[in-house]
């Protein structure tokens, strides 16, 4: 891989992983994070620059619909889970 595309990848890569850690949701913010780092890591042996071209396409299409779900998470925010609750507990 060319050091450009690569580090074109690496930016998209941490971008999304930026992005995805906006959601408000919980199970949201978990699965995205998850599946972009199962993505990358199930592509990272690709060598064809076509290939690669495609998938990198394919993953600033993915980043725009974060994005958007970002923004619709925002305007539709609900309580937080009690798994996120920050607050120490009383004893």
């Amino acid at each position: 891989m060319a050091a450009s595309s690569r580090a074109q990848v690496l930016d998209l890569y941490r971008a999304m992983l930026r992005e995805s850690k906006h959601f408000g949701a919980y199970n949201y913010r978990t699965y995205a994070v998850r599946r972009i780092r199962d993505a990358f890591r199930e592509n990272k042996n690709v060598k064809d620059p076509a290939e690669i071209q495609a998938l990198v396409n394919k993953a600033k299409r993915d980043l725009g619909i974060i994005r958007r779900q970002v923004h619709i998470g925002q305007m539709y925010s609900t309580d937080k889970l009690i798994i996120e609750n920050q607050e120490k507990p009383r004893t």
